[in-house]
This record gives C-alpha cells, structure tokens and sequence, in this order.
C-alpha cells in the first residue's frame, strides 16, 4: 500500500480532489460513467470541498458521476422493525451524502453538468445484498474513499470480528463504534441517541468492487488507525480498516498529526 504523508488535512484533501475531478474528465472521454465510493463523516470532509473547489474553478461534467455511499443508519420500531432515519436527521447517511456531497458539488456546476438524483446510492435496508450487485452491474467503484473508526477500526459500520468475505448487510453496532460516532455526530447528546444497528457495505464487497482506494486518516486522534494500516500484512478482524491493505491499487493519506510526525 503507497503511504502518502501530507501537511495537513486540507492538503489530502486537495491531492484527492484534484485526482477525482481527473477521473471524472477520463471517464467522460471514453463515455463511461465514473463511480465514487464515499463514507460520510468528518474524515473525507476535505476532499468533498476541494472537488468542490476544484470543479467551481474548471467545471466538469458529473452528470455521469455516481455517488455511492457506505452505510447507513437504522432505526427499530415497536415491532423491532429496521428502517433509516429520516434524511432531515443530522445523523442520516444519506442525508450527509446529499448536504455534503451532491448538494455541494451541485451548488458550483452548471445545471447539465450536474450529478443526477439516480446516479446517488445509498443501500437498501430491504434487500441489502442487491448493493454490491448494482455496483458490480456498473463494472464497480473507480475510487473508493475509507476512513476508520480511531476506537475500533470500524470502516463503514463494519464492526470488529466482521468476516472477509462479508456482503451489504444489517449490522448490530459495537459499543466502541457508537462511542466514537459521537464525535462524528456531535449533535448526539449521549450514546443513548445513538442508533445500535447499521446497514454497511461489506468487507469482502469493499475489496471486491473497488479499482482502487484511498484511506484517509488525520489528526492526533487517529494515530493508532494510522499504524495499524500502515503495518498491515493482511486483512486482520480486530481492526476492519485493515481492509485496505488487500484491496487493488491501495493508498494510505494521512497528515503530520496521524503519521506522529
């Protein structure tokens, strides 16, 4: 895995932004569509403003750009029946994919250059293993963006012990993760807020369906999560962000702050 070390967070995400919007333009060219995994959270947060960034200073066609989240939510009623929150939540997956990503790019393009309602994936909580389906029916994801959990290395809402070849599917949420989701959801008062369940993308579909990542992790609070990706070997299920390290074309950014530079 090629480790990239960068001054600070906005400088991943300008080195990220730029390849995107590369991409984006490739694609175009030879009239493919160009998908982009995306997590939601504070981790990517500075790559989904330099695209921005980058596409309001040379706009570029993302009409054909499909935008596919990791996970999302769950919410149990009565009956002990799972569906997501609505996107109004501050904690909605998909609604962080729709402020934060196609909302942002959108504000900045032209409108027949703009990503398209379709072309935003978010899976679904009835019937989960038709996601990796769908992405693999598109030939898969050109670059995946990760990120991993600083207490666990949960990636998307795959928590610790989640099998290699694990599929889209519902998830009950470890401890550790909902704890360190309080930081990712500031808004949540307490871990009682958090939701215990999840619908993820799977380990084995991460590795599976992407051409290439890039795992991101800065600040001092990430120090471990930089370490153990960056020493990994193989795939180790103590620590799920290891992924990385097994999936093609891998890239680890991290700033001075993850790398304990």
């Amino acid at each position: 895995m090629n480790i990239h070390i960068h001054p600070t967070p906005q400088n991943i995400g300008a080195s990220l932004g730029a390849r995107i919007r590369e991409g984006i333009s490739a694609a175009n060219a030879a009239g493919l569509p160009y998908m982009l995994g995306c997590p939601g959270g504070r981790s990517p947060m500075p790559v989904y403003e330099a695209l921005a960034a980058a596409l309001a200073a040379q706009p570029v066609d993302c009409s054909l750009l499909i935008v596919a989240m990791m996970d999302e939510y769950l919410l149990s009623d009565r009956d002990g029946r799972l569906s997501p929150p609505p996107t109004a939540a501050h904690y909605s997956c998909r609604g962080f994919g729709e402020r934060h990503i196609v909302g942002r790019l959108n504000a900045v393009l032209p409108e027949a250059f703009r990503v398209q309602p379709h072309n935003f994936w978010v899976p679904n909580s009835t019937d989960p293993d038709a996601y990796d389906d769908r992405i693999a029916s598109q030939g898969g994801i050109d670059l995946f963006l990760l990120a991993s959990g600083a207490g666990d290395g949960h990636i998307a809402f795959n928590p610790p012990g989640s099998p290699r070849q694990s599929r889209t599917r519902i998830v009950e949420l470890a401890e550790q993760t909902r704890r360190d989701n309080l930081a990712t959801f500031p808004d949540f008062s307490s871990l009682d807020e958090v939701p215990g369940h999840g619908l993820t993308i799977g380990i084995g579909s991460i590795a599976k369906l992407s051409e290439s990542v890039a795992m991101i992790v800065w600040g001092a609070g990430k120090r471990e999560a930089f370490r153990r990706i960056a020493t990994a070997a193989a795939y180790n299920p103590a620590w799920p962000a290891t992924i990385a390290c097994e999936c093609r074309n891998a890239e680890l950014h991290a700033d001075k702050a993850a790398a304990g530079e």
